[in-house]
């Protein structure tokens, strides 16, 4: 009987089955949201955590509730306070609210490829080529195509198979995750024809390559370094002299000249020198989604968007719909962030440093360079503010909620506030202050450990800025 009786108390007996868990409201409104088998695979780790004795039989739903995702992806959405505008890891530019708007109204049936006037076929994406247009005026037609990478990979096709592209040994650049140019241009059946040294190239040098072989001469911005000393490099418009197409790279995505990156080049101002294509990603300056943004002479365009490859590297209704709103919409979140007044920057941080320290956090306010990013502008710094902490808040702040993506320096946690809009101030100081009991667990840990935890951590503060 004794024996009954305990099995009966047993509270892995009192666990709730899974179908009388899913019927909870909350449980039940999830599914509809995020699909049936996430939310019963959370179900299933409340009741695993209930059979062990981590929560009481009566909490499965409550815990199974705090599971569930907000969305369904995978990807998470994280407070950047780096100081790096345009972060590659990061998903580079943030969309503007316009955009965001424009996403959700092309999510359904929507008019991309159809005259409802007529009823017939229309040209796609055509009130997106008709902003790129308007934007870089000297642009006599546009086109667009998945990324930047794949702007370069269709001229080369059309223009340079079986030939020959003309280029500075100079402008061959690697960028992020070894990703070689000259990698890609010839992947594309063109041969390179390598021409001056890494740091001098003259005129001359073109010209001499020049032959009946020749597909076109390339230029390419290296939007990811910087040069000095003895060097010079062959403008657009003396390329342009020389008889040849002219395609030029712009590398960071700038569609028209801003003051704040005075040596950075735009596509309006290379077209007006002469070149007959400008290619440019659509996520850096611009502040877009990810695009390939081809602007040229009609015939050079028309001709890229006839081949066959075009169709292979088409952009999606989403992205088109975001990049018509960024270019005729309001300044996206990049332009501001870029921008930033440093004495505003100065005053948040010294408020959220103020308002932490009466909680008793270690915090304050120091000048904090930003950086572009995205393989555009180096060398540029834009001066800002951080909120300094302990090395051990780095951590805890991107394993919080909101997760907070800061940087280690010189054996401090830094929050640059250039990229955290002004509106989540308060958000980002309720972040530290909960993430203030793991950063003071870890702090201890290292003490009693006779070391310190997080301090040295130059390799993965650097990481967070590439």
């Amino acid at each position: 009987m004794m024996t009954a009786k305990r099995a009966e108390d047993d509270p892995r007996r009192r666990v709730p089955g899974t179908d009388s868990v899913l019927a909870d409201l909350r449980l039940a409104d999830a599914a509809r949201r995020l699909g049936h088998a996430v939310v019963k695979e959370a179900v299933h780790e409340a009741q695993r955590r209930a059979r062990g004795g981590e929560i009481p039989p009566e909490a499965v739903a409550d815990l199974a509730s705090a599971l569930l995702p907000r969305t369904a992806t995978t990807l998470r959405p994280v407070l950047n306070a780096t100081g790096v505008v345009l972060h590659t890891n990061l998903g580079r530019a943030p969309l503007s609210a316009a955009a965001v708007e424009a996403v959700q109204a092309a999510s359904g049936y929507v008019d991309v490829e159809f005259d409802t006037a007529s009823g017939s076929r229309a040209r796609r994406g055509r009130g997106t080529l008709a902003a790129l247009r308007a934007v870089v005026p000297r642009a006599e037609e546009a086109h667009v195509v998945n990324n930047g990478a794949a702007a370069l990979v269709l001229a080369a096709t059309v223009l340079a198979a079986g030939r020959e592209i003309v280029v500075s040994r100079g402008e061959l650049i690697e960028i992020g995750d070894g990703f070689r140019l000259p990698d890609l241009l010839v992947s594309t059946g063109a041969r390179l024809r390598e021409v001056g040294t890494t740091n001098r190239t003259h005129l001359d040098d073109y010209r001499r390559a020049i032959g009946p072989g020749t597909g076109f001469l390339l230029k390419i911005h290296p939007s990811n370094f910087r040069v000095e000393g003895f060097t010079s490099a062959v403008s657009v418009a003396d390329l342009a002299t020389l008889g040849p197409p002219v395609v030029a790279d712009i590398g960071s995505g700038l569609l028209t000249g801003d003051p704040v990156l005075p040596e950075e080049p735009d596509a309006d101002d290379w077209l007006a020198q002469g070149a007959d294509l400008v290619t440019a990603s659509g996520d850096k300056l611009l502040g877009g989604p990810q695009a390939g943004l081809l602007l040229g002479t009609r015939e050079v365009v028309d001709a890229l968007r006839a081949h066959p490859l075009a169709r292979a590297l088409r952009v999606d209704k989403l992205t088109l719909a975001a990049l018509e709103a960024t270019l005729i919409g309001p300044r996206p979140p990049a332009f501001a962030f870029l921008h930033a007044d440093p004495e505003a920057l100065r005053a948040r941080a010294e408020k959220m440093a103020r308002r932490l320290t009466g909680r008793h956090i270690p915090a304050g306010a120091v000048p904090s360079d930003g950086i572009v990013g995205g393989g555009g502008a180096p060398g540029v710094r834009l001066p800002g503010w951080a909120v300094r902490l302990p090395s051990g808040y780095t951590r805890a702040l991107r394993a919080g909620e909101p997760c907070v993506v800061g940087r280690d320096e010189r054996g401090h946690c830094l929050l640059d506030l250039r990229c955290v809009p002004a509106e989540r101030d308060d958000e980002l100081a309720e972040a530290v202050l909960r993430a203030s009991t793991v950063a003071g667990a870890e702090q201890a840990g290292g003490r009693s450990a006779g070391g310190k935890r997080g301090a040295g951590s130059p390799g993965r503060g650097q990481s967070a800025c590439e």
